[in-house]
């Protein structure tokens, strides 16, 4: 809860100088945040990446095409992009011009959804750092995620060479004529 950091941390964020990438987070205890300090936080994210129920939370309900344009327009509107994760269904992102794509997952055998969200999150921001555009990182984000859930306990994060040899191995089997994505 941290109650009395609330506003300091929104100060903080507030004051950060412009070139700083924020990316933002809400995690499933976004109702216990104050409408207001979300708001400001929202106002100074560059990307923003939720769940489907996190975005409905800050956005409304709705299919995710007009909930991720409603996060941009209403409530991150200096905010290069928004990433709505849908568990094994992959994740929608939508960027601040207005294209869009629903970012398919990977089949995976999953044994431990526990850290996935997180493991997504910072496989994006990896890759984006890099230069990778946000379309395929968010599909380097998805191999991640679904890596994650096929191994036991939150710090289950595969490293690059696990992302990439995963994203080959599909390569080659969307290729080779057999089914694919999937997550």
């Amino acid at each position: 809860s941290y109650v009395g950091s609330r506003d300091a941390l929104a100060d903080w964020i507030e004051a950060l100088p412009a070139e700083i990438f924020l990316v933002f987070d809400p995690t499933p205890v976004i109702s216990d945040i104050p409408r207001a300090i979300l708001d400001r936080v929202l106002a100074r994210t560059s990307w923003l990446s939720c769940n489907t129920a996190e975005a409905a939370e800050i956005a409304g309900r709705g299919d995710v095409e007009a909930v991720a344009a409603r996060l941009l327009s209403s409530h991150c509107p200096t905010a290069e992009g928004v990433v709505i994760r849908a568990g094994a269904n992959g994740c929608f992102v939508r960027l601040a011009d207005g294209s869009a794509q629903a970012v398919p997952g990977f089949k995976v055998v999953a044994v431990d959804t526990n850290g996935a969200g997180d493991t997504h999150i910072g496989a994006f921001v990896s890759a984006l750092s890099r230069g990778v555009p946000p379309f395929a990182a968010a599909r380097y984000a998805n191999a991640a995620a679904a890596l994650s859930v096929t191994r036991h306990g939150g710090s289950s994060a595969p490293t690059d060479q696990e992302i990439q040899t995963f994203l080959s191995h599909e390569e080659r089997s969307v290729h080779g004529g057999k089914q694919g994505a999937g997550f």
